[in-house]
């Protein structure tokens, strides 16, 4: 770059009074191919490459100008100036400070002079020009021996490049302009040009974020590089309408894709889903191809995409499949809410089932152990009792079946069913105590009977393991119902009880999977059943009334 500036410096001050200017133009040509961060240096050059590179070398050495000097020492200053805001390190950038400072003092004090023909306004610094501004490359030359060559990187920020392009012939031009125009002093001419074109960076970057109130030139320059032309908040809010209002994602997916398919740089377009292959529109030649999740979309445009469409292009399928797969997910937890729905339903039917499988195990074994006519007379009298109960139970039960959505809520006193529950299990060894006042309030005899007879079965199958066990159902002296299951058992296992309302458990005497549902049933009833006491010698379960049903 050092030697690159002061071939450039050597043309510009001696080329026109020297026979060596061909030589010197090309000189400052090869320098600049070596230092040149488009191309690696170490790159062969193809035929076709080299052919052009000689070609520009021959047409500048027959066209040479000072407009053509001033574009070339701009298109320099740009190159050199875009390369400071990349992340370099501080030497390197301290020399591209240097070389930039050079060429931008030599094309406004001399390339610009010369094309006004104002040199006489500037005689004063001609002698600094000539003789004091090659120490700036001479400056680069020795910072740059100091330090060891690095690897070649190509780190041109095109942005910044074009905008100092576009501001060094804003400066150029409009210094030419006002000379030409008002024909005043150079330097005057000079000072009038940047003071202009400061005011108006001033202006442009105040616009660019005024105020709260006014967004400016930002919010604008930043939808526009969103969509690039693409209808961008129009498509997203034709997305999100289709996403509401479509009931599958199948049929959101096709609305979609005909919208897509509406747009003006969209020949056709074919999508690959879970239900299959679907293809709408024309085939193109150019092809885009994006992946989400388990959707494949396949697009053909009308033209190539260039990178930056490319990625606009993918940022709007993306949303598309970002909003497919929320309609999948919602679809998805729509059906296992139904299935979670036919799970319980079902499971309390089958709690109910089991329970009322159970009380006719019960009659069937006290029929087997029957041997005298006295033993006939207590089962029948038994049998009278117990049938028309289980009968309305299982009655209700296959009304649920038929209309698991219908659910008839009966309600009875707690005398009444108190004393029915008593006579229904006289025949265990239960001992049944009650306050002489009974709670006046109203219960659902349907869902006390599955789920007091399920902690009754659980007692009873624990006295059939374990001796000497005692089982007592107590109603509590309260004003709302309150009824305490105790046997004298040994306790449940921790781990079995701190999940046994909460999840299924299994455990070898029964506990677990029925009181998960008996819980269920009595919370949706409006009733709370709790484990009370977990001790060996007193097991207590609590059905208790919570709220008014």
């Amino acid at each position: 770059m050092a030697l690159m500036l002061l071939s450039l410096h050597a043309l510009l001050i001696w080329g026109d009074a020297s026979k060596l200017t061909t030589a010197l133009l090309l000189c400052h040509y090869g320098f600049f191919l070596l230092w040149q961060p488009v191309m690696r240096q170490s790159d062969k050059l193809s035929w076709k490459m080299a052919i052009i590179l000689i070609a520009v070398a021959a047409a500048t050495s027959v066209i040479t100008s000072w407009w053509l000097t001033a574009f070339w020492i701009a298109g320099l200053f740009a190159l050199i100036s875009g390369r400071i805001f990349s992340s370099n390190p501080a030497h390197s950038r301290l020399s591209n400070i240097l070389a930039a400072s050079y060429l931008l003092a030599i094309l406004l004090l001399w390339v610009v002079p010369q094309l006004l023909g104002a040199k006489n306004d500037l005689e004063a610094t001609e002698f600094l020009l000539i003789y004091f501004l090659p120490t700036l490359p001479l400056t680069i030359l020795f910072l740059s021996a100091k330090n060891k060559p690095r690897t070649f990187t190509s780190n041109i920020d095109f942005f910044y490049t074009i905008l100092i392009f576009l501001i060094t012939l804003i400066v150029v031009l409009g210094s030419y302009a006002i000379g030409v125009i008002w024909q005043i002093h150079y330097v005057k001419l000079l000072i009038y040009t940047v003071i202009g074109l400061a005011v108006t960076l001033v202006a442009l970057s105040w616009l660019w974020n005024p105020s709260a109130t006014f967004s400016g030139l930002e919010l604008l320059m930043s939808r526009y590089l969103l969509s690039i032309g693409l209808p961008f908040e129009e498509w997203v809010r034709k997305i999100a309408l289709y996403a509401e209002n479509e009931t599958s994602p199948e049929n959101f997916l096709v609305a979609s894709m005909r919208e897509l398919q509406a747009l003006n740089w969209v020949g056709g377009v074919s999508w690959q889903s879970s239900h299959g292959s679907h293809y709408t529109g024309e085939s193109t030649p150019y092809i885009s191809t994006f992946n989400f999740h388990q959707l494949q979309l396949t697009l053909y445009s009308r033209w190539q995409f260039t990178p930056a469409m490319y990625l606009h292009v993918q940022l709007l399928t993306q949303i598309l499949g970002e909003f497919y797969e929320a309609k999948r997910r919602e679809e998805t937890i729509s059906q296992n809410a139904y299935m979670q729905s036919l799970y319980e339903t079902g499971s309390r039917l089958t709690h109910d089932i089991k329970n009322i499988l159970q009380s006719l195990g019960t009659l069937a074994s006290a029929a087997e152990q029957s041997q005298n006519a006295n033993d006939d007379t207590q089962l029948i009298a038994l049998i009278k009792k117990q049938l028309p109960r289980l009968n309305q139970r299982l009655t209700s039960t296959l009304h649920k079946l038929e209309q698991p959505s219908i659910e008839k809520k009966f309600q009875a006193k707690v005398g009444n069913w108190w004393k029915n529950f008593k006579l229904l299990n006289a025949h265990y060894q239960i001992q049944f105590e009650a306050p002489v006042n009974l709670p006046k309030t109203e219960i659902e005899p349907e869902v006390l009977d599955s789920v007091v007879d399920n902690l009754l079965q659980n007692a009873l199958e624990k006295a059939k393991l374990e001796t000497n066990v005692n089982i007592k159902v107590t109603l509590m002296p309260s004003q709302h119902f309150c009824l305490e299951v105790t046997d004298t058992g040994s306790a449940i296992p921790a781990e079995i009880a701190d999940k046994l309302f909460k999840s299924h458990v299994s455990s070898k005497n029964g506990l677990g999977v029925g009181l998960y549902h008996a819980a269920q049933q009595a919370k949706q009833a409006g009733y709370t059943l709790s484990l009370q006491d977990n001790n060996d010698g007193e097991v207590r379960f609590r059905v208790e009334l919570t709220s008014s049903s």
